[in-house]
């Protein structure tokens, strides 16, 4: 390790895409966790794509990012501009037209997506590229990383399939 900065780790993929909130959530571990990826992204030499917002927990691993010198790419759509950049932008701010265009964009710039805490759209869009990659559209690995008490990816899977398998139930009734 020079001059303070950490070596870098080869990895397979250039880009990864980051799901998050557009708040730093209850729990302090969420925070921590946004700030942890966005090092370890830069250990990495990896660029980051993500919502485009500078507020929560898109803020702070975007900042995170860009302040370690990586290369940070944001994807908003025109009617959260307001809303979510509130403070200050780092990297490339891409304006789009809605939200599918956003998860559109993002998909196409990104090697792997990865899901921190969030709201509903963290949720929704976590579950747009899962099926995606079930539907054969892409082949890029999807992250659920546990921190303190988030649901790992294959108990979130399990539930997952036992909760449609319940509506699958219901629906036959």
């Amino acid at each position: 390790m020079e001059d303070g900065k950490v070596a870098a780790r080869p990895s397979k993929f250039k880009r990864v895409c980051v799901f998050c909130g557009s708040s730093t959530g209850k729990r302090d571990c969420y925070r921590d966790a946004a700030l942890e990826l966005g090092r370890e992204l830069v250990s990495r030499r990896l660029d980051l794509v993500y919502g485009g917002g500078s507020v929560g927990l898109m803020g702070l691993v975007s900042q995170e990012v860009h302040r370690g010198g990586g290369h940070v790419i944001g994807v908003i759509p025109k009617t959260l501009m307001r809303k979510e950049l509130t403070g200050e932008t780092v990297g490339e701010v891409r304006p789009v037209a809605d939200m599918h265009q956003r998860k559109a964009e993002m998909a196409r710039h990104s090697d792997c997506f990865i899901a921190l805490p969030g709201g509903y759209g963290t949720l929704e869009e976590l579950l747009e590229v899962i099926t995606w990659a079930q539907l054969g559209i892409h082949d890029k690995p999807e992250y659920v990383p546990v921190h303190d008490g988030v649901v790992a990816q294959a108990k979130w899977e399990a539930e997952q399939m036992e909760f449609n398998a319940s509506l699958q139930t219901e629906i036959g009734r």
